[in-house]
This record gives structure tokens, C-alpha cells and sequence, in this order.
């Protein structure tokens, strides 16, 4: 897999980066701990994990608070951990869900607060914490950072333009300083808070990988496993390889070069080909690959684009200069004249979101040149994958490990994942490692950034000596974002939104007969062509809307991608819509690969794998069938999601298939966190038919916009549902655990 293409980074450069790095380091050092920002090296960071590990050793608990406060998608995780139980995830709350704000770089202030209701839950205040960590190691990052552009110049000036970085910027240089200032503020709120409050900062690749192992379905065991964190960047590389067995977690390989970075190619040239923003660009352009000549043979651009990268012995991916500039020029000059000619002019910030530059594959039956485009993003992907097939490669001939767990912003690459499960296959372990079977696989539901505040938090409780393979220690759930709204809070949302919201009780979910009433009338008004947002509990941490801040609509009809697209949340067409099952229609429906078949399809769980759809599925569902074939799934479990579990159900008995179209309960903003947000979106929706609510005892409201305009009838569809749902009470209650999962056949 070596490229033809030398690696064009000279030995006087790399040299020049190293030496500038390892002499600013002990200067920022000093500066950073006067702003009370410490190494884990540091004496008072040594202090604090020694009387941590004390008190594990005397039988006490942890707890431990992880920062995300600075760069994008900041936030707050906390942890407890003990010897017996191991580490227990209590919260992971995204400051972007609070403010309403996508990847929000602010100190996350209300996921303080929210993490704060989380320690009185368990009957303690902020006097009990342990230690504050962050997700960073700042020192490391900005040495390594001033090195490069030192080694660059004078082109990588163009990087400390605001305009240039999407994930960094020089202003969030001041962000991060203060940092612990925003927290002593927070920490003074509070009676019998702690005096002093220093954050450690952790090794950012090493909070993604323990975190994501520890929650894995592999940690219990102690079989060796390989963590491959491959991200956009970290504090000293871009890519991060561990080998996980029983005595523990251990890194055997990084990068050295944060630049030399497969998750920046994808960011980059999906940013500037895609015409959308970073950060907003990458999920994006991997679906409009769907639409491009996936054929490594035949893709007219794949094999020019494959020499952005020079592949090495080893693993080693190095990012080819002749061709990218984006390591000295950022969003601003990101490409070089060699990649212009192969991809064409990028587009720049000042362009993102024009409508003449927007990928749009509507126009791809009209006009030449977005197939041309499509090809390229196709191309794009390819070469993602090959960089993820290089990597893992060499991790798992070394590590000897069948398993693996992916973190980092790549993770989310749900494409890419399902293409390793297929390259590493039982032939491809028989051939070179002797082994039998396929590469089993997981990936958390939160790999990227917005996870790694609870990462960081784990990582320090496993520093401090907490047991990662205790049963209790399992992911329980993904819904860790905030606090389920009381009856309190959902009665003031409706008060203040009577002028334009109708809203009606509609029983209880903790009594089984009203929780059989509620999902059958969910599916009753989805199966006939409504749309129905659901706001139950905490949110979802990490990007995918999960059954709890979802939106839900007919998998069987074909015209449900314009509707939801056109009329609800208003977006592009080039983003696939995505079903959630349950396991008995996931496994009639989709080729389910034996490498996700760990703890009951665990890996199938979170919406962060892709697999192949049968032929029934594309008649059955296809709404929820991408253009390619595949379909990015949910299996939704009974024990975490009754609610959720009991709709899927009652649409096998009203469709035929227990499957459901889900998409985020959000319109232009991030994933709605509070009641009156959700009501927002139902307001700025012109598809919606109603709002199901849910609060914390159980008790549910049906709610609908009144307003009379285009789309919107003021509910009267709706109300009219409701009246001939209710006509055939005795048909509910003799159908209702009777379950239909293919379509009966016509006489």
C-alpha cells in the first residue's frame, strides 16, 4: 500500500519543529500552571492522583469532574469509581445543547450547573470532587503547534487568522487561560467549596482511548484488544494505537506530526469541495460519495487524490505538501496548485453556504459537472479508507489483537467502518495472523470530542487505579446529556407557549396500558403519513438523536426523505435519513456483519455503523435506504428505550415492519435539550404534526402548533388521527402484543 509519491516533508523542517517545540515547552509550562492549568507531571497534579489513589486503596469512591473547555464542542463529564464496581459514567453534558449553539468553544457554564444537580443526586456537592481534568494537554498542544508554524514559515502564518483554523483559533488561546478562572467562579457559587481548584490536563488521545475501551463490550473480558484513536489532531500526533488486555491499557505507537492528519484531508477538502463549513461538512460529503463512482479501477480521480498522503512502513501516514497546504494555510489556502488541478478551485469561507458553490445532487440528472463532483467526493472517501485500511493494518499485526475499538473524530465515519469490517475479514486473519474469524468491531457513541470531558474523567479514575472490567463499569445508555424535564418544567414551557401551542395529557408511561396507548398511537398517526417529534428524559450525548430527542416518520414511504427534508428540517437531500429497528427486524432487514455481533449487536446500538440493506428492505423501507444500498441503523433495546421499543413494535402491527424513520429533534440548531427548545422546533418545523413529551414521572403531553400556514393546519390532521385512533379501542387492546414483521400478502 506504499505510495509512489516520496514523502516531500524535509528532515530540516521536521528537525526545526522538534527543536522549537522541546524548548517552548517548559516556558508554556510555567505559564499555564500560573494560570492554574497543570501537567500531569506537575507536582500538584501528582499530589492530587496520589490522594486519589489513597482512597481507592481505603475502599472510598472517586469522583472525578472532566472539562472540555476549549476548542469546539466544550462540556462537562463526571465519574465515579470504586474497586469494587470500577468506573461508573454519572453525565456527559455538551455545552452546545444548553446555549443552542453548534461545537460552542465558550467555558462550558451550564453543563457546570447541570453536572452540579448530578453530584446532589448522589448526595454530595462540589466539596467531594477529586480532581478537575481536561481533555487536553495544552503545554504539549501549543509547543507542538508553535514548532510547526515556526518550521513552516512564512506560509503557516496564514494559521493564526480566525478565518483559517475551523477547530482553533488564536482567540481560544485566551479561552483556555481563563479556564480556570470560569471555574473558580463556578466552584465560589457554591457553600463549602473547595479552596483550591487546579485542572490537570490529560493526554487528549489518551482520554479518548481509555474511555472508549473502558465502555466497551471487550473490556470485560481482557482478550487483547486494539484501540486505534485516529483523529483530526491531538496534543503530539494525529493517530494513537494501544493494545488492551488484562493488564491494561498500553500506547504503543503515535505519530509525531500533528499535521500528518487522515481526519484533516476528510475535514479539508469536504469543507472546501462540499461548500460547507468544518465541522459541518464531513458527514455531509460523505453521503454525497454515495452518488460518486465508488470504483477504485474506474474513478477518474481516485488514484491522482490517493498521493495527498505517502504511506510507510509501520502504519505511517504522512500528509504529501506538494499537493496539501492546509497544515500552512488552513480553510484560507488550503490547497496547493498540484491538488487545484486535481479537485479544482476550493472554496473559501467567505463562499460557505452560497447556494451557487453547495454540493446539491438534486442537479445531478441535469448537469455535468455535479456528477463530476460526487466523483470527487467518492475519491475523497476511498482515500480516507485506504489511510483507515494502512493504520489498522499494521495495529493489528502488531498488537495480535482480533478486536477493536475506533475513537476520535473518524470514528464517525460510519461508512469507513463498515468497509473495515468487510476488508478485515476471516480470509484476510487466516492469511496473515493464523487466526479465525472476522475483525470484531465497536465504536462508542460518542468518539469524537464532544465525549471526551467524561473521557478525560475515566482516563484519570483508570490513572488513579479504578478496575475498567467490572460489569458495572458498562455503557448502560447513551443518554447522558442533562436531566429529564419535571412535570414542572414542561406545564412552564406550555404556559408560556399557550398563544401558539395546543397541547392536550395523554396518561402516563410508567403504567404499562398507557405506555401500549402511547407508542400505538404514535405508530397509528406515523403509519399514516405524520410526522411526530419525541422529547423524553435526558438527551443523547454525542451526535445522533437516539429515541430521545428524535424525529419520527414512515420508513415505508418512498416520498418520506423530500418530506422530512423539505418541509421539517429543511435540509439538503445529499443527507440520507436513517432507521431505527428492533434486533428481530434488523436481522430479517439488513446484513448485520458478524464483527458487530458483540453483546447482541451492541456495536448496532448508537447510529455510528453503516451496513448493507437486503433487497427486502429497499421495498419494505426505502425511505431509510441510501442510494448506495446501505443504511446507517439503530437497534433500539427494550431495556434502556421502553417507549421507543413499544412504537417499533406497533409499527410491525400497522406497517408490517418494526421500523422507524429517526432523525434529530432539531431545525438549523444543535439537538434541542430543554422543553422549550423542543416546542421551538415544532414551531420552526413546517412538517410536524405534534410533539410527544415526556417528563421525568412519566406523565406525557401530545402538543401541536396552531398556526394556519402552508404546511401547518393548526393541528386539525392531527386531532383528526386522534378521533379515528380512538374509534377501535377493543382492535388495540386484541392486537396489541401481536407482532406482524413482513407485510401480509394480498388475497
Amino acid at each position: 500500500m506504499r505510495s509512489s509519491v516520496a514523502n516531500q516533508t524535509r528532515p530540516s523542517s521536521s528537525l526545526l519543529k522538534r527543536s522549537v517545540a522541546k524548548l517552548l515547552q517548559p516556558v508554556i509550562g510555567t505559564i499555564a500552571h500560573s494560570y492554574g492549568l497543570h501537567t500531569l507531571q506537575s507536582r500538584v497534579s501528582q499530589a492530587t492522583l496520589d490522594r486519589a489513589k489513597k482512597k481507592l486503596e481505603h475502599g472510598e469512591q472517586l469522583r472525578i469532574v472532566g472539562l472540555g473547555c476549549g476548542g469546539h464542542n466544550t462540556g462537562v463529564g463526571l465519574v465515579t469509581a470504586d474497586r469494587d464496581t470500577g468506573i461508573r459514567v454519572i453525565c456527559n453534558h455538551e455545552e452546545e445543547r444548553f446555549v443552542g449553539q453548534k461545537h460552542c468553544k465558550d467555558f462550558p457554564e451550564f453543563s457546570f450547573q447541570q453536572m452540579q444537580v448530578d453530584l446532589q443526586d448522589l448526595q454530595c456537592d462540589l466539596g467531594a470532587i477529586d480532581g478537575f481534568v481536561c481533555t487536553w494537554d495544552y503545554v504539549n498542544f501549543f509547543s507542538n503547534l508553535c514548532g510547526h508554524i515556526v518550521g513552516e514559515l512564512p506560509g503557516s502564518l496564514t494559521l493564526l487568522r480566525r478565518e483559517a483554523s475551523p477547530t482553533f483559533s488564536t482567540r481560544d488561546i485566551g479561552r483556555i487561560f481563563r479556564a480556570p478562572q470560569s471555574l473558580a467562579k463556578q466552584v465560589s457559587r457554591q457553600k463549602n467549596a473547595p479552596q483550591a481548584h487546579p485542572i490537570i490536563c490529560l493526554r487528549h488521545h489518551d482520554s479518548h482511548a481509555f474511555s472508549a475501551y473502558g465502555l466497551s463490550p471487550f473490556a470485560q473480558d481482557g482478550h487483547p484488544t486494539l484501540v486505534a484513536v485516529i483523529d483530526g489532531t491531538g496534543d503530539d500526533g494525529s493517530i494513537s494505537l494501544y493494545r488492551a488486555d488484562q493488564s491494561g491499557l498500553h500506547r504503543f505507537y503515535s505519530n509525531k506530526n500533528i499535521f500528518d492528519s487522515i481526519g484533516q484531508m476528510f475535514l479539508y477538502i469536504s469543507s472546501c469541495q462540499g461548500g460547507w463549513a468544518p465541522l459541518s461538512s464531513e458527514g455531509r460529503y460523505m453521503g454525497a460519495a454515495a452518488w460518486g463512482n465508488g470504483d477504485r479501477m474506474t474513478n477518474p480521480y481516485y488514484r491522482m487524490l490517493r498521493e495527498v498522503f505517502s504511506f510507510g512502513r509501520d502504519g505511517d501516514v504522512r500528509l504529501n505538501p506538494r499537493l496539501a497546504n492546509w497544515h500552512r494555510g488552513g480553510s484560507l489556502r488550503p490547497l496547493n496548485r498540484a491538488l487545484i488541478d486535481i479537485l479544482g478551485d476550493p472554496i473559501l469561507p467567505s463562499q460557505m453556504w452560497n447556494p451557487d458553490h453547495v454540493l446539491n445532487v438534486d442537479e445531478i440528472q441535469h448537469a455535468e459537472i455535479t456528477q463530476d463532483r460526487v466523483d470527487k467526493a467518492a475519491a475523497t472517501q476511498l482515500v480516507f479508507e485506504d489511510a483507515m485500511f494502512h493504520v489498522l493494518d499494521f495495529g493489528i499485526r502488531r498488537s495480535g489483537a482480533q478486536r477493536v475499538v475506533l475513537a476520535g473524530g473518524t470514528a464517525l465515519n460510519c461508512v469507513a467502518s463498515m468497509r473495515l469490517m468487510e476488508h478485515f475479514d476471516s480470509a484476510w486473519f487466516q492469511r496473515y495472523t493464523k487466526l479465525s474469524g472476522p475483525l470484531q468491531m465497536w465504536v462508542p457513541p460518542f468518539p469524537g470530542d464532544a465525549g471526551l470531558p467524561v473521557g478525560a474523567a475515566y482516563h484519570f479514575a483508570c490513572l488513579a487505579g479504578a478496575p475498567m472490567n467490572r460489569p458495572e463499569g458498562r455503557l448502560a445508555h447513551p443518554f447522558l446529556c442533562g436531566h429529564a424535564a419535571s412535570e414542572n418544567d414542561i406545564n412552564v414551557a406550555l404556559a408560556l407557549s399557550i398563544d401558539d401551542i395546543g397541547s392536550e395529557p395523554f396518561g402516563n408511561i410508567h403504567s404499562q396500558d398507557s405506555l401500549d396507548r402511547v407508542s400505538d398511537l404514535m405508530a397509528y398517526i406515523v403509519a399514516h403519513g405524520g410526522v411526530i417529534g419525541l422529547y423524553q428524559g435526558a438527551a443523547e450525548s454525542g451526535p445522533r438523536a437516539l429515541g430521545h430527542r428524535s424525529i419520527l416518520a414512515d420508513p415505508t414511504s418512498s416520498d418520506t426523505l423530500h418530506v422530512l427534508n423539505e418541509r421539517v428540517k429543511h435540509r439538503e437531500r445529499i443527507r440520507p435519513l436513517a432507521p431505527m429497528v428492533t434486533l428481530d427486524a434488523a436481522k430479517e432487514l439488513f446484513e448485520l456483519s458478524d464483527g458487530a455481533a458483540a453483546d447482541d449487536y451492541d456495536a448496532y446500538s448508537y447510529m455510528v455503523m453503516t451496513t448493507r440493506a437486503l433487497p427486502i428492505a429497499r421495498k419494505l423501507i426505502p425511505a431509510v435506504i441510501h442510494h448506495d444500498g446501505t443504511a446507517r441503523i439503530q437497534i433500539v433495546r427494550e431495556h434502556n428505550n421502553p417507549l421507543v421499543h413499544a412504537y417499533l413494535r406497533a409499527m410491525g402491527r400497522r406497517t408490517g415492519v418494526e421500523a422507524s424513520v429517526n432523525t434529530s429533534l432539531n431545525v438549523g440548531t444543535p439537538i434541542v435539550q430543554t422543553p422549550s427548545q423542543a416546542l421551538e422546533a415544532l414551531r420552526r418545523s413546517m412538517g410536524m404534526h405534534c410533539l410527544i413529551m415526556i417528563s421525568d414521572s412519566g406523565a406525557c403531553w401530545i402538543t401541536w402548533h396552531l398556526k394556519v400556514q402552508g404546511y401547518k393546519d393548526g393541528g386539525q390532521q392531527l386531532r383528526q388521527w386522534i378521533h379515528q385512533w380512538q374509534e377501535f379501542p377493543m382492535v388495540q387492546s386484541r392486537v396489541l402484543h401481536f407482532r406482524v414483521t413482513r407485510p401480509a400478502t394480498a388475497a
